[in-house]
């Protein structure tokens, strides 16, 4: 069946810094490492080594038990009934959870090193296995007429608790296959998307990039697109270029492999549109999506091509190269931020909001539950992973002491608060579509952004965070949609055939143009770029997700701006809610419609009016 991706966000533009982490070290404090014991102490724990075992004995009892009988248990209530069955397909669910989330965590540390690949692939297997064994339960459940359901819901206090499960997972219903079939493509899984998924991450982490004789990786070389050299920037942009030419054919192959994968997939179950089955995991409307991507693409001129004008200015350019789409203004300081003053920032902003958001994010501070240093091998970009609601999540960072580190830590950190507090609805019901799963990740950086502009004076000063704040909306908010609109030309044209390099290029440079425009000159060596954007491979069509949640938090936080007391608790309210709602009945508490064409336009507005504040100050 459909599955949900997990809660959980890899920046699609890893984060950007200009310093080498040796060098930084002294600077920066001492950087967390997180602490994956409260899952497993190690690789070979006989814990772990345990909980493998009773989860292939209690799924191999649970199908012997339920198999078959699920309409004769929604008749009933109690111990035989659909409440208790949904108990314990919930704790295996749980069970299985704790074991691939550590699996997950254990190899995303180091993905070069064998053993915790080895180690990672063969968990898979194993919690695949399993899965095959329950996958009987959704799909027998949704072969129940809904009536029955409706009525042991009624009846049996158990199954009321799992209502909004069972009401979501009927949506479901239309693109349900037969079961053998769901079995195959879920056994399959292993051996196809998801083992082209993890070619991906270990020849992403292999990849050495040479800039004037400094051989570094792919994080690292991203960095140095935001250092205050020119020359520095187009050698790494030169860089980028020749090592991901180099391995073109790998990442193109990867990509055509995975859109037929995805044709096949969408073709059995059904689906219309290229992108409908990430609307229906997000739980939103295609219309939503359509109109949130038309709303963007019809200010193109009023944002992204408007600032990167203002930005030449600034610069002395009359059109900047796409290697200084990202460069530093004059104004913007360039000393680093230590791990210390990047903790108090965060908890500082977080706790002026309210001190119980500020309580849980200082917990992953205490705990442990953050890594956050550059190593080779390590994942790039950032997340926060929920694991399961019975541990806590844990964040991943690249942090080398740049402002846009410190938003990134209030992002992944807005995801972790939201995360605990959404545990509350356990297992089946925490996780939250992606739609809904960036608001907190984006309050949370908006929040931390406005504290920091609060306290400066400076004119200068405010006009470079205020850039930086309307650049990283715009990679928010125009970037992301340019890349949902790469994503829907690639997967539509691969339907006509297998894609070569040229071809996915010329795509990336029609959106990259379009969406950047006349300011920012794009030139030989760029149409390699899509290569390093995870979502591409894991999550296709994940990215609108991000406007999504930017748009909306900009109208969030105009109604907290003007909100009375109260506004807090029920913003709470809505993070604990986790996966039990819809969006509108999340945002109609807050006086907020995702479904008007408006909506977004209002959310959009926020960003013009700092470009305004920009200009003004330039005046």
């Amino acid at each position: 069946m459909p599955q949900k991706p997990p809660f959980s966000s890899i920046s699609a533009e890893p984060c950007l810094a200009a310093a080498e982490p040796a060098a930084a070290n002294d600077a920066l404090g001492r950087l967390p490492e997180w602490d994956l014991s409260d899952l497993y102490p190690a690789m070979d724990a006989p814990q772990l080594e345990a909980d493998l075992q009773k989860a292939s004995d209690d799924s191999i009892a649970f199908e012997k038990r339920w198999k078959g009988g699920l309409e004769a248990a929604a008749r009933t209530d109690g111990e035989e009934g659909l409440g208790a069955a949904l108990r314990q397909f919930e704790a295996l669910e749980e069970l299985m959870g704790r074991i691939v989330s550590y699996a997950g965590l254990t190899y995303f540390s180091d993905t070069t090193d064998p053993a915790r690949a080895k180690f990672y692939g063969d968990i898979q297997s194993k919690i695949t296995d399993v899965g095959s064994r329950l996958l009987f339960f959704p799909l027998e459940i949704n072969r129940i007429d809904d009536g029955i359901v409706d009525k042991a819901v009624e009846k049996d206090l158990d199954a009321a608790h799992y209502r909004p499960w069972l009401v979501d997972l009927r949506k479901d219903k239309p693109f349900q296959l037969e079961d053998r079939i769901e079995q195959l493509f879920l056994e399959k899984s292993v051996t196809g998307h998801g083992a082209w998924n993890r070619l991906f991450d270990e020849t992403m982490a292999a990849l050495r990039f040479d800039v004037d004789g400094e051989v570094l990786t792919l994080e690292p070389t991203l960095n140095k697109l935001q250092s205050p050299e020119r020359g520095e920037r187009r050698n790494a942009a030169a860089a980028l270029s020749k090592t991901f030419e180099e391995n073109i054919r790998t990442f193109t192959l990867i990509t055509n492999t995975l859109a037929k994968d995805k044709e096949i997939s969408d073709r059995w179950r059904g689906f219309k549109d290229i992108a409908d089955s990430r609307h229906l995991a997000n739980r939103v409307e295609r219309e939503v999506v359509d109109a949130l991507s038309d709303a963007v693409s019809q200010a193109y001129p009023r944002l992204s091509h408007r600032y990167y004008a203002m930005k030449a200015r600034w610069l002395d350019m009359d059109v900047m190269d796409y290697w200084d789409r990202n460069a530093p203004l004059p104004e913007t300081p360039q000393t680093l931020i230590s791990w210390d003053a990047a903790r108090e920032t965060v908890l500082s902003a977080y706790g002026d909001f309210d001190p119980r958001m500020a309580d849980i994010a200082s917990r992953f501070f205490n705990r442990n539950w953050i890594d956050a240093p550059v190593r080779a091998g390590k994942t790039p970009g950032a997340f926060s992973h929920p694991t399961v609601p019975s541990a806590h999540p844990y964040v991943l960072l690249n942090y080398l002491g740049k402002p846009r580190d410190v938003m990134t830590l209030a992002h992944e950190l807005g995801h972790g608060v939201h995360q605990v507090l959404a545990g509350e609805q356990g297992a089946l019901m925490a996780p939250t579509p992606l739609t809904l799963a960036e608001t907190a990740s984006v309050f949370g950086e908006m929040l931390t952004f406005r504290t920091l502009l609060d306290g400066i004076d400076d004119p200068r000063e405010r006009k470079a965070m205020l850039a930086q704040k309307v650049e990283d909306m715009i990679n928010t908010v125009v970037r992301q949609i340019a890349f949902y609109q790469f994503e829907r030309k690639v997967h539509t044209a691969r339907r006509e055939g297998e894609l070569t390099s040229e071809q996915i290029g010329e795509l990336w440079i029609s959106v990259q143009s379009e969406s950047l425009g006349p300011a920012i000159r794009i030139s030989e060596g760029y149409e390699t770029f899509w290569a390093y954007i995870p979502h591409f491979i894991h999550s296709p069509f994940y990215v609108y997700a991000y406007a999504f949640g930017d748009c909306l938090v900009n109208s969030l936080y105009a109604v907290y701006q003007n909100a009375e007391d109260g506004f807090q608790e029920r913003y709470f309210d809505m993070l604990r809610a986790g996966g039990t709602k819809h969006h509108s009945e999340l945002l109609a508490p807050f006086g907020l419609d995702a479904g008007d064409p408006s909506f977004w336009s209002r959310g959009l507005s926020m960003i013009e009016g700092l470009i305004d504040e920009l200009e003004a100050l330039d005046a």
